[in-house]
């Protein structure tokens, strides 16, 4: 994503996704679910899509760090020796990793990009 935001022009946000689709986004109230229940039903009345609701949560949670004054981009080199950013803001760390990283489980097989 951060590729893309570089090449576009746009900002990117790491956001922590966890409890994203637990949490009704009209509300705020956890409606726990299996992975198999595809619908978001809160006592609300609000009704989504299990992922639409996850969105609408990433994207509040991003919006809540825009013009926050402890939010910093940390640039560095990986072990990859690619670039990599930290973002830091809202109490939280959150890592964007490369987009060119081979799967450890494939490259252990022998199997490489190169």
């Amino acid at each position: 994503m951060e590729h893309f935001g570089t090449k576009f022009g746009k900002v990117t946000v790491a956001v922590n996704p966890a409890y994203t689709s637990q949490n009704c986004s009209n509300c705020g109230e956890e409606v726990k679910k299996s992975l198999s229940t595809r619908t978001h039903t809160c006592k609300c009345g609000c009704q989504l899509d299990r992922d639409h609701n996850a969105a609408i949560n990433i994207l509040k949670k991003a919006l809540g760090t825009v013009g926050h004054t402890g939010t910093w981009i940390l640039k560095y080199l990986n072990a990859s020796g690619e670039s990599a950013s930290t973002v830091l803001g809202s109490g939280q760390v959150q890592q964007a990793g490369s987009l060119n990283e081979e799967s450890p489980r494939m490259r252990d097989r022998g199997v490489s990009k190169n």
